[in-house]
């Protein structure tokens, strides 16, 4: 009771002409309600808030929580907010907003005598509010999570169409006139090495953010086929875009979002090339691992000669071979390869492998004793950083 009245009659006489009134104010006081269509305003958005009207005045008369078959309803309108790619947050607003109208209608009637019926009904209100916010979360999300994942079959489609060539599979596929072919290598999130449901979560969180900065960068869809570990990205090119110029800014901010290294070469071109363009940048990013290049992006360019060294030759197994005086003694070989890798500088070589400068002198002088190859001779030079290259390339990611 409050101020002598049921509190169920304070809603159910007005109810029709309450509801009307809350779906104006979701229309005065939330952004995106303001842009709905008036015909949905009006009908949905009407009808749905007259439900909830109603389940709360039961609530007020029954003394009780909402039921399932109550809460469908609402399920089934968050399904269609999320299908109209209505944000979560607005249609909870409208529901926060709701209760908050609702609430102040009927408790200004209330005196100091309906104290106990106040506190009451206060808590039936939070046991809705509760309630509500679960199912309607829950709808909108499962519903989210199955458009997102027919857009995501619909993406792998079209990719693996586009590798394959399949003309037939791609006929109504609008294509970009170019595209920006990325091979991505994704390092673990920290989170991701539990072994409990949280393991694969923080993976699909990580993937998720990847693909969302991806997407900050193209006007068009982008296309991808990825999973947690990397895969291929898709970015449209507009007109005679070159393309790589923002591929280390896109890389970048990529891996800030999803809070891992990220690996990846790149290469334009056009939808019938890319099946030829995505093998390239596949093994170019193959190629900068092995090498142990840091995280970033790359293109061929920045490993022609790696790149040309490691393709199969009659040449590649001699060029290893310069440096097979130094496989008795390991220490050699790991100064050598040190020394190439930090610009010739003797004492971040020593720093690395952390020994003394004058034990790097030490092992380069031998190294020169044993395989007639000189770093300081610039000639001799290419043929050391060649010879490495090849070995790396037969043996792996070992020198």
């Amino acid at each position: 009771m409050l101020g002598g009245v049921c509190a169920d009659d304070l809603l159910e006489r007005p109810l029709v002409r309450l509801a009307r009134q809350l779906v104006e104010d979701f229309a005065e006081e939330i952004p995106l309600y303001r842009r709905l269509p008036r015909e949905e305003l009006d009908g949905d958005i009407t009808r749905i808030t007259e439900h909830n009207l109603r389940v709360v005045s039961r609530l007020f008369r029954e003394r009780r929580p909402p039921t399932r078959a109550e809460l469908a309803p609402l399920r089934d309108s968050a399904a269609r907010r999320a299908q109209e790619g209505v944000p979560l947050e607005a249609l909870l607003a409208a529901y926060q907003l709701g209760v908050r109208k609702v609430w102040e209608s009927l408790f200004r009637r209330a005196g100091p005598e309906d104290l106990d019926d106040v506190l009451a009904a206060n808590r039936l209100i939070l046991d809705y509010v509760g309630a509500v916010t679960s199912a309607v979360c829950a709808a909108y999300l499962e519903e989210r999570e199955a458009m997102l994942s027919q857009e995501q079959h619909a993406m792998h489609a079209t990719v693996s169409a586009l590798l394959s060539g399949d003309r037939e599979a791609l006929a109504g596929v609008r294509l970009a006139p170019r595209y920006l072919v990325i091979a991505t290598a994704l390092g673990a999130h920290p989170d991701e090495s539990a072994a409990d449901p949280g393991g694969r979560i923080a993976g699909l969180r990580k993937l998720h953010r990847f693909r969302k900065a991806c997407r900050r960068h193209a006007a068009e869809p982008v296309l991808s086929a990825l999973d947690s570990t990397g895969g291929l990205v898709l970015v449209p090119l507009s007109g005679d875009e070159p393309g790589w110029c923002r591929t280390a800014e896109l890389v970048a901010e990529a891996a800030n979002a999803a809070g891992v290294p990220v690996w990846a070469a790149a290469e334009p071109a056009e939808p019938a090339r890319v099946p030829a363009a995505a093998t390239l940048a596949g093994e170019v990013l193959e190629l900068v691992r092995s090498l142990g290049r840091p995280p970033g992006a790359y293109r061929l360019a920045d490993v022609l000669l790696e790149y040309q060294l490691s393709r199969p030759s009659e040449a590649l197994p001699g060029l290893a071979g310069l440096l097979d005086p130094l496989l008795g003694n390991p220490d050699l070989l790991r100064t050598l390869k040190a020394y190439l890798d930090t610009g010739l500088d003797r004492r971040r070589t020593a720093e690395l492998l952390h020994v003394h400068p004058n034990t790097v002198d030490y092992r380069l002088r031998r190294a020169v004793a044993l395989t007639g190859l000189d770093p300081m001779d610039p000639a001799q030079l290419q043929r050391i950083g060649a010879a490495l290259t090849a070995r790396r390339t037969l043996n792996g990611n070992g020198a």
